[in-house]
């Protein structure tokens, strides 16, 4: 593609996933299908303020974000010094790589080297799934929505069982936040079908198309 430098490319045990450098900015491919760039960073930004705010500010909360992505969550959350615990699941040793030791050590780097920040090297789904462990907040942003999946497994996650396990780790009265590429109003049916309150969606504004979205969910207290 114009302007595009291919940096990486590994083949992992779901697929291919690429970086890629496009003028100043970075890309993340995976499976041909693009997920992110450091181009802006609005979405990732609120998916995180969305959360704290819905917790009303607390300070010391505990946040799992589901995603490494580009690391534009991660660095919001290490820069607000109100969250406590923050642990990230990336289940790409690559994308971990890239931010650890790569391209994307200077947007996450300092993030990284926090004392709050831990990186779990597992795959989202699973970890919800099996782990004890619970948190004020989970801000996932592993897909390019409920309805588009980067992978068929991550289907599971918006499903009725998906949502339950989502809920088992949750806080009484934490918050479950999902970044979408395009609203979806059967997400949102779903979210109160599995037992969640005060269901809303917030637009982000994009310069082409349908706006993206962070869907927001209240675990009963």
């Amino acid at each position: 593609m114009p302007n595009a430098v291919t940096l990486d490319r590994r083949e992992g045990p779901y697929g291919e996933v690429v970086l890629r450098r496009r003028d100043d900015h970075f890309e993340i491919i995976a499976n041909g299908t693009f997920l992110m760039d450091t181009s802006d960073g609005r979405s990732e930004r609120l998916l995180i303020d969305a959360a704290m705010d819905a917790l009303g500010g607390r300070p010391g909360a505990s946040v799992l974000i589901g995603g490494l992505g580009v690391g534009f969550s991660l660095a919001h959350a290490a820069a607000d010094p109100r969250w406590g615990r923050i642990v990230v699941v990336e289940r790409e040793q690559a994308i971990i790589d890239w931010h650890r030791e790569g391209p994307l050590a200077a947007l996450s780097g300092e993030a990284l080297g926090d004392p709050r920040s831990v990186i779990l090297h597992t795959d989202l789904v699973e970890y919800l799934d099996t782990s004890p462990d619970t948190y004020d907040a989970l801000c996932l942003d592993i897909d390019n929505g409920p309805d588009w999946t980067v992978t068929d497994d991550n289907e599971h996650l918006y499903s009725a069982s998906g949502l339950a396990a989502c809920a088992a780790r949750l806080n009484p009265g934490g918050i479950l936040a999902v970044w979408s590429a395009r609203p979806s109003a059967d997400f949102e049916e779903s979210l109160r079908n599995a037992g969640f309150n005060g269901v809303r969606t917030e637009e982000i504004p994009v310069a082409r198309g349908v706006p993206d979205v962070v869907h927001l969910a209240v675990r009963p207290a």
